[in-house]
């Protein structure tokens, strides 16, 4: 059986070299980190059977980046946090976030070994994969949307979601439920006809959340009128969701206008992912790490050209169909690399068609990194010159000033695939 790795982040060089001679020692395999930043890039590199994590740090402190690792999902292995300057109240922040245990500086032999071997008995824990909504993205319009819903988050009145299936009307409820409180989601509606007030007692002080109010029939929209009219007494807030637009319903007798006005005090749309699919690649490769750190899937990462290729796509099924997409790609990649032939491949398999339209040069947003603006720059860049020359590769070519075999392969690492390269016939 191979040594156990562990990982100590620190910014004292004295107390690095000093815990890593002590567990060498003992057996174990040690890595080192002077900060955040290198931590980060040795836990995407292998990650380590325990981590040592010191609180007090000058780039990132240690409780940021095991709130990072929690968030992202790479919290897949037990922390134990250090601090010379320790307090309770760290130490249960740090518990509260997924820390297993807590030393205080300076750390006594006995002490760090049991601790050490607590921890790593305990094993490492391999988290469900799932999303919440600081996945979906940083486009303009999550960001206000998360405004809107922290300024509503401690109201009781019911709240109202609407928008496309799959759009992630879950992910968003949960905003406005308060921690430590109940979150009831019944399984169907058949309850609100024969006993609308079954679930408010266990529901007081939470959120009640009721999807799909537009299937409700008439003896289900009866019971949910009544109960509404006792949220107050349980202190319950209600969040319902509605897949389609409830105005057409209304006119059609088929909604009680008076139960709708009950329900939209607060209104809210959620965006498709085609309103903000500059997100597409951050929330792609979310869902791929965590199913690697699950252990749902091998090693596997995304090329430049398979991400742009998978934001230029329209997810019309939203959420549900990029995760089933994100999920094939990983289990029938051929290599470690999933590229863009890949994406178009499953793209085919479920049917996705291309975004008709893409944002303009001056849409791009100034805060990206070098990298990323220069990748979509060069992605609207080419498009506009294949649009331009009717897709013919020979004048592309020329236009940019590249050598045909050169301009294939740009135009693969982004993502493009031009229709064929008959065109160069008689050119």
């Amino acid at each position: 059986m191979s040594a156990n790795n562990i990982l100590v982040v620190d910014d004292e060089i004295g107390i690095r070299e000093l815990l890593s001679e002590i567990l060498k020692d003992e057996g174990y395999f040690v890595r080192v980190a002077e900060n955040a930043a290198a931590a980060r890039i040795m836990r995407r590199e292998a990650r380590p059977d325990l981590v040592l994590l010191d609180i007090w740090m000058p780039d990132t402190d240690g409780i940021s980046l095991l709130k990072e690792w929690a968030a992202s999902g790479q919290l897949t292995m037990p922390v134990v946090m250090m601090s010379g300057h320790g307090t309770i109240e760290s130490a249960i922040e740090a518990t509260r976030i997924g820390a297993c245990d807590f030393l205080e500086k300076p750390i006594s032999l006995p002490k760090l070994i049991a601790t050490v071997g607590k921890a790593l008995q305990g094993g490492r824990v391999l988290p469900k994969p799932g999303l919440n909504f600081d996945h979906l993205g940083r486009a303009k319009i999550i960001d206000e949307l998360k405004q809107r819903l922290e300024q509503i988050s401690r109201l009781k009145m019911p709240l109202l979601l609407t928008g496309e299936a799959g759009c992630g009307f879950e992910l968003i409820a949960r905003m406005v439920h308060q921690r430590n409180t109940a979150w009831i989601v019944p399984p169907d509606h058949t309850w609100l006809a024969l006993n609308p007030f079954a679930l408010l007692a266990e529901a007081r002080d939470g959120v009640l959340f009721i999807e799909q109010i537009e299937t409700l029939n008439k003896n289900e929209q009866k019971g949910l009128g009544q109960l509404i009219g006792k949220l107050e007494k349980f202190n319950v807030r209600l969040v319902a969701t509605s897949g389609q637009s409830m105005a057409p319903l209304v006119d059609n007798g088929e909604f009680d206008a008076q139960l709708l006005a009950q329900l939209s005090g607060i209104t809210l749309r959620i965006p498709s992912l085609r309103e903000h699919p500059e997100d597409i690649p951050d929330l792609a490769s979310t869902i791929l790490l965590q199913m690697v750190e699950a252990n749902e899937s091998s090693l596997r990462h995304f090329s430049v050209g398979a991400l742009n290729a998978l934001r230029n796509l329209d997810w019309s099924g939203n959420l549900p169909v990029l995760q089933n997409a994100v999920k094939t790609l990983a289990l029938t990649a051929l290599t470690t690399e999933i590229t863009a032939d890949d994406v178009a491949r499953v793209a085919r398999e479920f049917g996705l068609d291309q975004l008709h339209s893409h944002p303009p040069v001056a849409g791009i947003p100034f805060d990206l990194p070098l990298r990323e603006a220069r990748e979509r720059f060069e992605y609207q860049y080419f498009l506009h010159h294949i649009r331009r020359e009717e897709g013919n590769m020979s004048r592309v070519a020329d236009k940019v000033g590249l050598e045909r075999t050169h301009l294939y392969r740009k135009l693969k690492q982004l993502g493009i695939r031009p229709a064929s390269k008959s065109e160069d016939n008689g050119s």
